[in-house]
């Protein structure tokens, strides 16, 4: 049996982000802003903005979570109590959490097939249905790339013009990602980033809020330190958050920015060499991109397993890996089926429940060699052989 661990996506470091930490302890910048969370604001705002006028204006909000600056895209959206919002189900719970936190109801709408994320002829049908049944209409949309993979934002956003309701864009999985030849997180209305520790890069834990223009930012910032007044004393007229990025992991963030482009390169190389290995195989389908209008970065490469081809479940390839020490996970259990979430409306097609019991996570992060893509694939052909 092989020793060594491989995790799904371990952080790498480049070996930059040590001078950006001495120098904000050199200059006694170890609170939530400084020269680190500027730059790293800057970086992350030209590596999605650069050159494209589609994503003219927009601005970047360091933050401590991908959860809070989903949490803060609702907020400023003016979600409140008892709205609802419409959620991908096929997500992380984080997608859908702060939609509680503003005493709002989440309303859930499964996938299409191509890319698993929300799909948008039931997100249409979902947002009619809802405005008939309650007679107002959702506050706010909140869709996600899953795994790196693009969603259909060109359709999702045209549903959400039709019925004038803003998007929200958890690209928490997809920096580098492109649709359409546009980056990913700079289609919504706020598009959602995470830093953390298995994410493209790292800033230890840490996101961002892509706001649409510079007052947006401001105000997003205003919320994220207490929502604080402009007075001398603390003067305090809404309810604040304690949600701001340090400098020392802004300055992990800055560090990592200079291998962003390479791990992006890594994680693809490593969903070709996969792909190529899995047309081998009977029973076993990778998870590519489904059109030429997506380029994902493949942050997980992902697998789905036909138990009457190969003999063997999902949760059969992922004992024998666990045994010799790879780490591999299934994919998301839908927001639907969780038990926090039992009462919330749904709308479902069976596309994500299915893919839930047949799919697998397959190591994908910069510390993941050729050579282990191979040996795991072999390992997955022998369990099913044997």
């Amino acid at each position: 049996m092989q020793t060594k661990k491989i995790h799904l996506c371990l952080a790498h470091m480049s070996g930059a982000e040590q001078r950006f930490i001495d120098e904000a302890f050199a200059d006694s910048w170890v609170v939530p802003l400084g020269p680190n969370v500027d730059g790293f604001e800057e970086d992350l705002k030209k590596f999605l903005t650069d050159g494209d006028p589609r994503s003219e204006g927009k601005e970047i909000a360091a933050l401590s979570a991908g959860t809070a600056a989903i949490h803060l895209a609702l907020v400023l959206l003016g979600v409140g109590q008892d709205d609802e919002v419409i959620c991908q189900s096929f997500t992380f719970a984080a997608s859908a959490n702060p939609v509680v936190y503003q005493g709002a109801k989440p309303v859930f709408v499964d996938s299409e097939a191509g890319s698993w994320n929300m799909d948008p002829d039931l997100l249409d049908a979902a947002i009619a249905d809802r405005i008939e049944k309650t007679g107002r209409k959702p506050k706010a949309i909140i869709a996600v790339h899953l795994y790196g993979m693009p969603a259909q934002m060109d359709r999702i956003c045209a549903v959400a013009d039709k019925w004038g309701i803003p998007v929200v864009e958890d690209a928490a999985e997809a920096l580098g990602s492109k649709y359409q030849g546009r980056m990913c997180g700079t289609f919504g209305h706020f598009g959602i980033l995470s830093f953390n520790g298995n994410k493209m890069i790292t800033t230890s834990g840490g996101g961002a809020l892509v706001c649409p223009d510079a007052e947006s930012k401001k105000r997003a910032l205003f919320f994220a330190t207490q929502a604080r007044e402009p007075f001398p004393y603390y003067q305090h007229e809404h309810i604040g958050y304690n949600y701001r990025l340090s400098n020392i992991s802004a300055g992990i963030g800055r560090g990592q920015m200079t291998i962003l482009d390479e791990h992006i390169a890594h994680h693809r190389r490593l969903a070709a060499l996969y792909q190529e290995l899995f047309a081998e195989i009977d029973g076993i389908s990778y998870h590519a991109n489904p059109s030429a209008e997506s380029d994902s970065n493949y942050w997980l490469s992902t697998i789905e397993i036909d138990p009457q081809v190969t003999g063997k479940t999902p949760e059969d390839l992922r004992l024998h890996l666990a045994a010799i020490n790879v780490e591999t996970r299934p994919l998301w259990k839908p927001m639907h089926l969780q038990p926090v979430f039992a009462q919330a409306p749904a709308y479902v097609n069976g596309v994500s429940e299915a893919l839930f019991g047949r799919g697998l996570c397959l190591p994908s992060g910069p510390c993941v060699s050729e050579d282990d893509v191979r040996m795991i694939v072999n390992e997955i052909r022998n369990c099913i052989n044997g």
